[in-house]
C-alpha cells in the first residue's frame, strides 16, 4: 500500500516536471500542483497564493475551492513575513492557522475543519503559499507535511521559471523597442554577415523594407562605396573581420537608396563574441550623415568663396590707398578722383558682401524679420533701374508695367535688394550687354516681377540648385566673375518669407528670366 502511494506522489511531481518544462503558463502549472497535492493528501480542496510587489498575496489557483470569492482567504495570509531565513521549511507553520482557518470556513460556509501550510520559497526568499484543506479525519501528520512540501518545492520552481521568463521577455520587448523606434539605423548580423534585424530608421534611411532585407547578406543591402575613388568597400574588402572581443570598426561611404538617391552613412561595427571567443553576432549601428558631409563641404566651399571674395576689394582699397599716399608723387585731380571712385566702389562691395553674409547668418539663426507696409513695386523697379544705369553703358534696362500696377504688402528695403540681386546678376552674366527689361503683370491672386537677360543662360541641371546657399553656375564666365553665391540665396529667401515664390526661366545661350511672385491680399 505505501509503495503504491509513493509511486503516485512519484508520478503526480513527474507529471507536474513535465508541464514546468513544456510549457509557459504558469496558471496552469498551478492549478495542475493544486489538484495533485489535494489528492496525494485525500484533502477537499486546496489552494496556492503567490506574493504581489506590495507584500499582499494574490490566490492564483484552486481546487475544490469558490475562486470567484479571494477577499475571503485574506485571513490565511496576515502576519506572514517576506524572507523565513534560518527556518526549516519543512516545519515552519503559519501563525494562528487554526484561528485563521476558523475565520475562512465561516466565510466560505464550508466545514474546512483540518488545514496544513508550506511556503513556496527560493533561498529563502517567499514566494507563495500552498493550503490544503480537509472537512473530515484526522489532522494532517509529519508525512504529509513532507510530501506537501515536494509539491510546494514544484510550485516554487515553476514560479520561479516563470518569473525569470517574464523578466526575459520584458526585457527582451523593451531592447526590440528600444531598437524598433532608434532614432539611428540598427541592423543585427549572424557570424555568416546575414541580416537578423533591420530596424524602422533603417528601412525610412535605406528604401528597403524589413521583410526583404532580413536573411539576405549585408552587403547586398548596403553596399558601401567610396564617392571619391569610385569603388564599392565591400567589394573591394570586407571590412567585418574582427580577431577579439571589445574591437570596433567605424566606416564612413555611401549608399544608394531603393528610390536610386545616394545618401552618405557612418557605420559602427560592434562584434558580439561567446564565452569560446567564436563571433556571435554584429550590431551595426547606422547614422545618416549626408548633412554633416554637406555641412563640412559647404564650410570648405564658403572658406574658399569668401576669402577670394573679401580678399579682391581689400587689396584693390589697399592697393590705391597705397599710391595715393606715396609722398614722391604729386597726382593730378582727375587721378584722385578716380582712385578715391575705386575705393568708394570697393568699399560698397565690400559692404554688400558684409550685409549679405550678416542677412544669411540671420536666416541660420532665425532672425530674420521683415518690416511691411505697402510697397508700390512698379516705382521700386524704376528707382532700382534708374541706379543701375548709370552703371553700365553695355547694357539698354527697360520697364514695362501696367498702369496702375497693385501695391502689395511687404518689407521696401528687402524688395530692394531683391531687385538689386536679381538686376546685378543680369548685367554680370550677360557681358556682351543687349537689353535687361524688369516687367510686371499682375492676377487676381498674385502680382508677378520679371528680369530677364540676354546672356548667357543657365542650363537646365543647375536651376534647381541656383538659389542655394553658396552655389554658382560652373562656367568659364561665372569663374571670372566675382559673387560669394549668397545673392539669389538672399533672394527666395526674401520672397519666401513674403509668402511668395521664385524660379527662373531659362536655355543657355539664349539669356534667363527670374520671375517671383506676391501674394495681393
Amino acid at each position: 500500500m505505501l509503495r503504491d502511494y509513493q509511486l503516485r506522489q512519484r508520478e503526480y511531481l513527474l507529471e507536474i516536471s513535465r508541464a514546468i518544462t513544456s510549457q509557459l503558463d504558469l496558471d496552469a502549472v498551478l492549478r495542475l500542483i493544486i489538484q495533485y497535492a489535494v489528492e496525494m493528501l485525500r484533502g477537499r480542496a486546496g489552494l496556492i497564493a503567490l506574493r504581489q510587489d506590495d507584500g499582499s498575496f494574490r490566490v492564483r489557483a484552486t481546487y475544490g475551492l469558490p475562486a470567484q470569492l479571494p477577499h475571503l482567504f485574506a485571513p490565511l495570509f496576515a502576519d506572514i513575513p517576506r524572507r523565513l531565513e534560518g527556518t526549516d521549511l519543512a516545519r515552519w507553520t503559519v501563525p494562528d492557522l487554526e484561528m485563521k482557518l476558523a475565520l475562512v470556513s465561516a466565510a466560505l460556509g464550508l466545514p474546512l475543519r483540518q488545514v496544513v501550510a508550506l511556503p513556496l520559497a527560493i533561498r529563502h526568499s517567499l514566494m507563495g503559499m500552498i493550503y490544503i484543506f480537509r472537512t473530515e479525519g484526522t489532522a494532517f501528520s509529519l508525512n504529509d507535511r513532507q510530501v506537501l512540501s515536494s509539491f510546494a518545492d514544484q510550485a516554487a520552481i515553476a514560479v520561479h521559471n516563470a518569473r525569470l521568463y517574464e523578466e526575459v521577455t520584458r526585457e527582451k520587448r523593451r531592447l526590440d523597442a528600444i531598437i524598433a523606434n532608434s532614432g539611428d539605423g540598427i541592423m543585427i548580423l549572424d557570424p555568416d554577415r546575414r541580416i537578423q534585424v533591420f530596424n524602422k530608421a533603417l528601412e525610412a534611411m535605406t528604401g528597403v523594407p524589413a521583410q526583404e532585407a532580413i536573411g539576405r547578406p549585408c552587403d547586398e543591402v548596403i553596399d558601401l562605396c567610396d564617392r571619391e575613388q569610385g569603388v564599392s568597400i565591400c567589394e573591394a574588402e570586407c571590412p567585418l573581420k574582427f580577431k577579439s572581443p571589445g574591437e570596433r570598426l567605424y566606416i564612413e561611404g555611401d549608399i544608394t537608396r531603393a528610390d536610386g538617391s545616394v545618401i552618405t552613412v557612418g557605420i559602427a561595427y560592434s562584434p558580439l563574441f561567446d564565452d569560446e571567443g567564436e563571433l556571435v553576432n554584429v550590431i551595426a549601428n547606422v547614422r545618416d550623415i549626408t548633412h554633416f558631409r554637406e555641412a563640412e563641404e559647404m564650410k570648405s566651399t564658403f572658406i574658399s568663396v569668401i576669402s577670394h571674395e573679401l580678399k579682391t576689394p581689400v587689396s584693390l582699397i589697399k592697393g590705391y590707398a597705397s599710391t595715393l599716399r606715396r609722398e614722391d608723387a604729386q597726382w593730378d585731380e582727375q587721378t584722385l578722383r578716380d582712385s578715391l571712385a575705386v575705393i568708394e566702389e570697393e568699399s560698397d562691395r565690400l559692404n554688400q558682401l558684409i550685409d549679405n553674409l550678416l542677412d544669411a547668418s540671420r536666416l541660420q539663426a532665425g532672425a530674420f524679420k521683415l518690416e511691411m507696409g505697402y510697397v508700390a513695386l512698379d516705382k521700386l523697379a524704376a528707382q532700382t533701374v534708374e541706379k543701375f544705369r548709370t552703371q553700365t553703358r553695355e547694357h539698354i534696362l527697360s520697364l514695362d508695367f501696367p498702369p496702375d500696377f497693385p501695391a502689395v504688402r511687404g518689407d521696401m528695403e528687402r524688395l530692394r535688394q531683391v531687385l538689386n540681386n536679381l538686376l546685378s546678376n543680369a548685367i554680370k552674366y550677360s557681358p556682351q550687354g543687349g537689353t535687361i527689361r524688369v516687367s510686371g503683370r499682375a492676377d487676381d491672386d498674385w502680382v508677378y516681377v520679371a528680369v530677364s537677360d540676354e546672356g548667357i543662360g543657365i542650363p537646365k541641371e543647375e536651376q534647381e540648385h541656383i538659389f542655394d546657399r553658396f552655389y554658382r553656375v560652373e562656367s568659364s564666365l561665372s569663374r571670372r566673375t566675382q559673387g560669394a553665391g549668397l545673392g539669389l540665396f538672399l533672394v527666395k529667401a526674401v520672397i519666401e518669407a513674403h509668402q511668395g515664390r521664385v524660379w527662373v526661366e531659362s536655355a543657355p545661350g539664349q539669356g534667363a528670366t527670374f520671375v517671383f511672385a506676391l501674394p495681393r491680399n
